[in-house]
């Protein structure tokens, strides 16, 4: 799925991106809930304001997970195991919202990265956060 060129870049851009996990994770929940509004829904219990310790919070795990399964891609199976289990039998994600929040973090990494956000990196990410979405999404089936 992913050439030893295009995971070698998709490690960088998270590794670049676990400093300031909190603010870019928070900004990508918050773009998905403002851009598709259904998707408050599942986030009830929190404080969803900009920049709430919530937001941050949970935006950082998200992107601490992304970043993590960046670092050996083909062990993704393995990796987001619990987050699979938690997400489909505990919260009932319905596994559409993955996809979107992928968008978002596309659009979130774009914003921030300006140039070096180039057509390949861009076409790399969207590959990885594809697979991401579809592992999460795999015990529904």
């Amino acid at each position: 799925m992913l050439t030893d060129h295009e995971k070698e870049l998709i490690a960088k851009i998270w590794d670049k991106m676990i400093p300031v996990a909190s603010d870019i994770g928070a900004e990508c929940l918050l773009r998905m809930m403002t851009t598709f509004p259904g998707t408050k829904t599942y986030f009830a219990h929190l404080d969803i304001r900009p920049r709430s310790p919530h937001l941050r919070s949970h935006g950082k795990k998200i992107v601490l997970a992304i970043a993590e399964c960046s670092k050996d891609i083909s062990s993704m199976m393995v990796t987001l195991a619990p987050l699979q289990t938690l997400h489909a039998y505990k919260l009932r994600i319905d596994p559409c919202n993955f996809k979107l929040l992928c968008h978002c973090i596309l659009v979130t990494l774009a914003a921030h990265m300006g140039d070096e956000f180039d057509p390949v990196a861009h076409a790399a990410m969207d590959k990885y956060l594809s697979a991401f979405a579809a592992v999460l999404a795999e015990k529904y089936r």
